[in-house]
């Protein structure tokens, strides 16, 4: 392949005059090529192409290198005109043809113009047809050779090409746009596909092909990776699958290889911290356990014992607080499942110990429902629990940061405003972080900065987002989990049913008799407003299900307003993500005691209020949702002692969507829906993992076999290109600059759980 790519270059694609250019760029801006921004690189359309392309987050060259192909039509095999009768409708073909006649028409609603070719060979004659491309009559003439590449449409014995692609025949060296293996990319409005082909064409002649390479040539060896100059040639203009494939690998292998670096040096460095160790005697170890289960009984009136999994991840958590490294641990389990109390047992063995305690929740209301719950589980330890959000009163604020600089206040619970620069800990011992995907590394880095001087906190992460077992070999690599499978004994299993839009009459009236008893329920939609539904196109290659943002999906104004007219006189209330906080917070509240009978609101109520008295979850629109995501929704209700229920609404007839949702309908254990979710998630997907900090890997997939052993063998990479610090060893400076500022950046700085 390197044989090759080199001939290619020798081919002289570019002028002298063009190279020349480039360098006058480069000087002009200071910049290398890499590194110029689009709309300075003299690139065909660069002004263009700058503006635009920053939609996509393309600012420099170096970003349009990296903007790899979504998919790959292969139009090489030519087809004769006199054999397409035999060709399927909406199938695309390439051919050899003459242009006889080029005329420009109304169309038959004479909104728009349309373009039309009649095109032959030696065997027929057939019409292109372009709609509103009044270029295309400029470019094209009779008497004209061109290789045509198109969508074939049938109409009776007519047949046309749709808007196809044309390059002049004898160019085969240059063709782009037909008869090869052509790439197809994501695009953005203002920006077509023959031009965003033929920037990329000359930014790999120009920078692409010698493109700096910075895996170690041994590595490169025994993986069999292709050069990352030929990788990226054969990734937009393949010759042949078997190449594009070789250079996909070489990438994928690269994005595991940043993120594995990064773990495995954040696990390095942190192994030489030191942490203050909490010493234990069995004596307090059995008290703190009394404390807690003893608080447990008297709300439920009546005796209790951890489970099984909670004693374990209590265990565990007792061992690392007892090193003088510092813990970083992961609790993941179901809601419900006892995480709190789990998080309760560390606090208050640095409280014990004479240290701080702090937990870091995402919202206010979040934030004081922690504080209630552990005020109430440590009251048997006599342990104050202070809290300190934004929402506090002034004089509420100094008072709090008062006795959290003293040391008077061994636990505090906050939100963002735990890590504001003037709140100062005495001893900061351990971190709880709640929903610990809510933060940045920034973020939490802060707050464990708090603990002073040259000792880092120990540090619990909490999640109710179980990750499958396959990703979380790769993702969690640079910290401990414990899991929370086992439900608290007592917990009602919440039944739960799928109905189509025009089947509700009855879930109404079930919502009526629950409000009745006192009971609440949620309702839950896709949407904000119908103003959100944008183009299906776009926001798949974002990561959405195929159909998230259809136009047609419920909208949560609207139906709120809806609701208020059906179930009146209910009291329904709304809360969505463009409220302020303190407005949706109030709303929360509203519900939570009892002012409200029903709740519209989007995904912003999956991590909420503690609302015993919720016993109905409906979710309008559920095939839009993943399967981690519905599963946290069903978790909102069922925390009481009465049944519950959730009904799943969806006219989807996608295979995939229904199989989605059957799962939510049949299991309820979180770890065996992340597992579920794992087999149905279509690539890109992501919604449930980018909840638990997966970084967005362009090429690499860990649904793939090959891709996830591959991930084994970055790291063990990985662990032997670091030392003993975390750091890179000598010799891999190229690696180390493409990791701080080239396209492997975006991986390399990526959050995953453990990172901080």
């Amino acid at each position: 392949m390197g044989e090759r790519s080199t001939a290619r270059r020798g081919a002289g694609r570019l002028a002298p005059s063009v190279v020349a250019a480039t360098a006058q760029v480069a000087a002009r801006t200071g910049q290398a090529p890499l590194e110029a921004p689009l709309g300075k690189s003299g690139l065909p359309g660069g002004t263009t192409l700058g503006r635009v392309g920053r939609r996509m987050g393309l600012e420099t060259v170096r970003d349009l290198l990296f903007h790899l192909p979504r998919r790959y039509d292969d139009l090489r095999e030519m087809r004769k005109l006199g054999d397409l009768a035999w060709v399927e409708d909406g199938e695309v073909i390439s051919a050899r043809v003459r242009v006889l006649d080029v005329r420009v028409e109304a169309s038959f609603r004479r909104r728009v113009q349309r373009t039309i070719a009649v095109l032959e060979d030696e065997t027929g004659t057939i019409d292109a047809t372009w709609f509103g491309r009044r270029y295309i009559e400029r470019r094209l003439h009779p008497g004209d050779r061109v290789i045509v590449s198109g969508k074939l449409k049938h109409f009776g014995r007519k047949r046309t090409l749709d808007n196809p692609d044309f390059q002049p025949e004898g160019a085969e060296d240059e063709l782009l746009h037909v008869g090869r293996i052509v790439p197809v990319y994501r695009l953005t409005a203002g920006l077509t596909a023959n031009r965003l082909r033929v920037a990329i064409r000359e930014a790999l002649d120009r920078a692409g092909h010698d493109y700096p390479e910075y895996v170690p040539p041994d590595l490169r060896s025994v993986e069999g990776l292709v050069g990352i100059g030929d990788a990226l040639e054969e990734a937009h203009y393949p010759e042949s699958f078997e190449g594009r494939d070789a250079a996909l690998r070489r990438i994928a292998f690269d994005e595991l290889l940043a993120l594995q670096v990064g773990m495995v040096g954040r696990r390095r460095q942190r192994g030489r911290d030191a942490a203050r160790p909490i010493e234990f005697t069995d004596d307090v170890d059995a008290e703190l356990r009394a404390a807690v289960i003893g608080s447990i009984g008297r709300k439920l009136e009546r005796e209790v014992a951890l489970t099984r999994d909670q004693d374990t991840a209590i265990a565990d958590i007792r061992t690392d607080l007892e090193r003088p490294t510092p813990m970083l641990r992961l609790l993941q389990g179901d809601v419900g499942s006892g995480k709190t109390a789990v998080a309760a047992y560390a606090l208050a063995a640095a409280a014990r110990a004479g240290l701080q305690g702090a937990l870091l929740a995402p919202t206010d209301l979040l934030a004081r429902q922690h504080h209630r719950t552990l005020t109430a589980l440590l009251e048997d330890a006599a342990i104050p629990v202070e809290l300190l959000t934004g929402s506090l009163t002034a004089a509420g604020t100094r008072h709090t940061l008062e006795l959290v600089a003293s040391g008077m206040a061994p636990i505090v619970v906050g939100t963002h405003a735990l890590i504001q620069e003037r709140v100062q800990f005495a001893a900061l011992g351990v971190v709880v972080i709640d929903e610990q995907h809510r933060f940045g590394v920034e973020q939490r880095s802060q707050l464990e900065a708090k603990a002073g001087g040259d000792r880092a906190p120990h540090v619990l992460l909490m999640t109710a987002t179980p990750i499958p077992r396959t990703l979380g070999q790769v993702l969690y690599a640079d910290l401990d989990v414990s899991d929370l499978r086992t439900p608290p004994e007592g917990r009602l299993p919440i039944r739960t049913g799928i109905r189509r839009p025009d089947e509700l009459e009855g879930t109404w009236l079930k919502v009526r008799e629950e409000a009745a008893a006192g009971h609440r329920t949620f309702v839950v939609v896709p949407l904000i407003d119908e103003a959100d539904a944008v183009d299906e196109a776009t926001s798949t290659a974002n990561g959405a299900p195929a159909g998230f943002w259809d136009a047609s999906a419920p909208a949560a104004e609207a139906e709120a307003v809806r609701l208020r007219e059906l179930l009146a006189p209910l009291r329904v209330g709304l809360v969505h993500g463009r409220m302020k906080a303190a407005d949706r917070d109030a709303e929360m509240a509203r519900f939570r005691d009892g002012e409200l009978d029903v709740l519209v609101g989007t995904t912003v109520v999956e991590v909420g209020v503690d609302v015993p008295e919720a016993t109905m979850m409906i979710v309008q629109g559920a095939d839009r949702f993943g399967l981690a995501q519905l599963h946290q929704l069903r978790g909102r209700v069922g925390r009481g002692e009465v049944a519950s229920f959730c009904v799943l609404v969806s006219d989807s007839v996608d295979e995939t969507a229904q199989a989605r949702l059957k799962a939510a309908a049949e299991i309820h254990d979180g770890f065996e829906l992340a597992e579920r979710d794992w087999e149905l998630r279509r690539e890109g997907d992501v919604l449930g993992l980018v909840q638990s900090g997966l970084p967005r890997l362009r090429i690499a997939s860990l649904q793939r076999d090959d891709h996830r052993e591959l991930a084994v063998h970055a790291r063990a990479a990985a662990e032997a290109m670091l030392d003993d610090e975390g750091e890179l060893r000598p010799g891999l400076d190229r690696l180390s600059a493409e990791l701080r500022r080239g396209w492997l950046a975006r991986v390399a700085e990526a959050e995953p759980a453990g990172a901080a």
